[in-house]
């Protein structure tokens, strides 16, 4: 006997289906802005409350639909107003439309016979892309999530210095080396070491008073690592860093790196990179995940990765198999991300979406003028973003000259509030420290329905806890 998988009763199946998504409506996809932003629990209340053993036999329907609703009612709902925690929040309901589809579907994008409409889909988004950057841009992949597409940059541009890395490995290649803000995001040491290269070989350079890379400092840190014999692979330039939303120079840096290093390709702003990577699932609040690795070198991809395994990629395929798109892929296995971003496109245009980046910039812009203006409020650094970043002064600090004299007291006061506000549900607001400044608060949504009074809302609220806590 042959084991196969048999089709779903529709009738039992269907019903319980059906209440999920009248669940999902109800708790999840329509919250209003007096729902919390989340009910926290302490991990040991969250062990007693909710059931995660698993047995040897399968439980009701009911039971299940009694999980579920838990599971939404313990976790964080990333579509509130007041979720301004990650570079990530908003819920799209054409983004939410093509993800459903695709989990029903359940297809993975490697070859064109198990994926026809999202390989040609994928095909034509990354062209799109593409064009948008520059004429000589022609290839790219969609990679679950940032730090992937920024690791796998680095692999290419190791590659591209020494292309017998790929047969041959590491042992007989110098000490290579990577260039990065000290701003960088950290994915930049992790696959430096996961690669081999190690993350002692990443050279962090030198940032300004606002967060951009100072390319003076890069020419030196240059010379200095070629003088000692190491060979630079890459310098990686962040539009927009993580905290900050610093924007590196990156015509200064592409004539740093064009001068010194013949290898590169001619790079102009930032079509002057060799790759590029990009994340729909933040800006453009597409449905976690939807990164992008786009590439100038349209050959390097397959050139790099392929293995051309033949129980995938048969030579005497029925069709052209240049549409299999999965050999120049590190993954095998891949979820159709494209669709989702494909479909918000066509449902919003391209006008759509600088419309709601307008709004997401009129945001920040509103929120750095309201933390001007408070006497409770300051700073960080100059905006240039929709990042903005913050400190809340109690009492016995405002008004102080030098306020980073202060560091010790003013690095425990974000902690203590926002432990508050998770406490209370309200509001998820990220804080953190940067190089020498004390802990402080980041702003940053990519929600379009947030408002002024939303804006208000978050600030009234942090002055509250604090006045409360700071006596």
């Amino acid at each position: 006997m042959t084991d196969f998988c048999p089709i779903p009763e529709v009738g039992k199946h269907g019903a319980f289906l059906e209440k999920v998504v009248e669940l999902l409506f109800k708790n999840v996809v329509f919250t209003t802005r007096q729902d919390k932003v989340l009910l926290w629990q302490t991990p040991e209340e969250l062990e007693e409350q909710f059931d995660f053993s698993l047995s040897q036999n399968g439980e009701s329907q009911e039971k299940l639909i009694s999980l579920l609703k838990n599971t939404i009612k313990f976790s964080v709902k990333t579509g509130h107003p007041y979720f301004v925690n990650q570079l990530f929040s908003g819920l799209d309901p054409y983004g939410l439309a093509g993800q459903w589809l695709t989990d029903a579907l359940n297809a993975s994008v490697y070859t064109y016979e198990v994926a026809p409409v999202f390989t040609l889909m994928e095909t034509h988004v990354i062209k799109e892309v593409c064009r948008m950057i520059g004429p000589q841009w022609g290839d790219g992949l969609f990679c679950p999530g940032g730090s992937f597409g920024n690791g796998t940059a680095i692999s290419l541009a190791r590659y591209h210095r020494y292309p017998d890395v790929k047969k041959k490995g590491t042992n007989h290649l110098p000490r290579l080396v990577v260039f990065a803000s000290e701003e960088c995001h950290y994915s930049i040491f992790k696959f430096s070491a996961f690669l081999g290269i190690g993350e002692g070989n990443v050279v962090l350079v030198s940032t300004d008073e606002v967060g951009q890379l100072i390319p003076s400092d890069l020419e030196g840190k240059l010379d200095q690592q070629i003088a000692e014999g190491a060979v630079p692979i890459i310098v990686v330039a962040t539009l927009g860093t993580t905290v900050r939303g610093a924007f590196d120079p990156i015509n200064e840096i592409a004539d740093i790196c064009k001068r010194r290093d013949k290898h590169r390709a001619k790079l102009n702003g930032i079509e002057r990179a060799d790759s590029i990577v990009v994340n729909p699932h933040k800006l453009l609040a597409v449905p976690q995940q939807c990164s992008m690795l786009l590439v100038r070198s349209e050959g390097i991809l397959h050139d790099c990765f392929s293995k051309g395994a033949e129980y995938l990629f048969q030579k005497d395929k029925h069709y052209d198999r240049s549409y299999d798109l999965g050999d120049k892929y590190l993954q095998c296995g891949r979820k159709c991300d494209v669709f989702k971003f494909w479909l918000m496109w066509k449902a919003k245009g391209s006008s759509g979406f600088a419309s709601h980046i307008d709004t997401l910039m009129d945001s920040a812009e509103y929120f750095e003028q309201q933390a001007n203006n408070r006497p409770d409020f300051m700073m960080v650094s100059r905006r240039q973003y929709m990042n903005v970043c913050f400190w809340y002064l109690p009492r016995y600090l405002r008004g102080k000259t030098n306020i980073l004299e202060h560091g010790s007291q003013l690095g425990k006061v974000a902690p203590q509030i926002r432990a508050v506000m998770i406490r209370h549900g309200s509001v998820m607001l990220a804080y953190q420290p940067l190089k020498q400044l004390p802990n402080f608060f980041r702003f940053v949504s990519q929600n379009s329905s947030l408002t002024r009074k939303d804006i208000d809302f978050i600030l009234d609220h942090i002055s509250e806890i604090g006045d409360a806590l700071f006596k």
